[in-house]
C-alpha cells in the first residue's frame, strides 16, 4: 500500500495533464464520447478517488446523468483496468488501487441517491446481483444494483458471495431476478453448475437469470450454454433484457395456473 501511495505522489505532473486533458474535452451539451472515455480510464492509475469525483461532478452539471457517469465512464475504466493488467503494463498494487478509487466514486455516487424506500414501485420486483462465487471483482454487481434500485427495484447485492450462501437466501426469500457476472474466465460448467442450483432452490419457480461480464461479452453463445435467460451489454441493456424476462415470466407463471 505504502508503495502505491509512493508512485501516486510521484507521478503528480502526469496526473496534472492527465486531468487537464480530460477537462479540456468534456465540453458542455455533449455526451460522452469513446475519446473521453479513454481519457477518463487512465485517471484512476493516479488520480485518487475525489479527484475523479470532482471531474463527474463536473459533468452532472453539465447534465450527464448517472446512468451515463455509470456505463460510459465507470464501466470502461474498470474495464482498461483488467486490460492493463492482462498487457502487462500495470501491476497488482496498480490496478488493485485503479479499480479502489473506481469503488469509492461509485459508492459516493450512490450515496446520493434518495432513500432506496422511497423509489419503491408498488409490488416492485426483487433482483439480486453478484460475482461469480471466488470472482474478485464486484464493481458490475454494484453498479447494476444501483442501477436497478433506482429503477424502482427492490435489489440486493452480494460482493463476496459464498455459493451455500446465496443458495440459502433464494430459498428463503423469492427473487425475480438474478443477475451474476463473470468478470473472469472460469470453466463454463462450474457456471452451469451454479444457474441449475439457482434454478433448484429458488422460492420463485419462473426465477429469471442474467449473466454478463468479460466472459460473456467475449463469448455471447455461453448464455445459452450455460443456462441463462439473457445478458446485456452495459448496465442500461441488462434493465431492458430484466423487465422483458420478468414480464415473461409473470405470463408464463399465469398461464400455467
Amino acid at each position: 500500500m505504502g508503495g502505491a501511495i509512493r508512485r501516486e505522489e510521484a507521478s503528480g505532473s502526469r496526473a496534472s495533464k492527465v486531468l487537464s486533458d480530460f477537462q479540456h474535452k468534456a465540453l458542455p451539451g455533449r455526451r460522452i464520447t469513446p475519446e473521453e472515455a479513454q481519457q477518463f480510464s487512465q485517471l484512476p492509475l493516479t488520480v485518487g478517488a475525489d479527484g475523479l469525483l470532482s471531474e463527474i461532478d463536473h459533468l452532472m452539471e453539465q447534465g450527464v446523468t448517472v446512468d451515463t457517469i455509470y456505463i460510459d465512464l465507470l464501466a470502461p475504466a474498470a474495464r482498461r483496468m483488467g486490460e492493463l493488467w492482462e498487457e502487462d503494463q500495470c501491476d497488482f498494487v496498480d490496478v488493485t488501487m485503479g479499480l479502489w478509487r473506481l469503488q469509492e466514486v461509485l459508492h459516493e455516487i450512490s450515496s446520493r441517491t434518495p432513500s432506496r424506500s422511497a423509489l419503491l414501485e408498488p409490488g416492485a420486483r426483487r433482483a439480486m446481483f453478484l460475482p461469480m462465487p471466488g470472482d474478485q471483482h464486484f464493481l458490475g454487481p454494484q453498479m447494476l444494483e444501483d442501477v436497478f434500485a433506482r429503477s424502482g427495484w427492490d435489489t440486493l447485492v452480494m460482493t463476496k458471495p459464498l455459493r451455500r450462501d446465496v443458495l440459502n437466501l433464494l430459498s428463503n426469500t423469492r427473487f425475480d431476478l438474478v443477475g451474476l457476472t463473470l468478470s473472469r474466465d472460469c470453466p463454463s460448467a462450474a457456471v452451469k453448475s451454479i444457474i441449475r442450483a439457482v434454478r433448484s432452490v429458488s422460492r420463485n419457480e419462473h426465477i429469471s437469470i442474467l449473466v454478463g461480464g468479460h466472459m460473456i461479452n467475449q463469448n455471447p453463445a455461453l448464455v445459452a450454454e450455460v443456462g441463462a435467460d439473457g445478458t446485456g451489454a452495459d448496465a442500461r441493456s441488462a434493465l431492458e433484457v430484466a423487465e422483458a424476462l420478468v414480464q415473461s415470466a409473470k405470463v408464463r407463471a399465469q398461464t400455467l395456473k
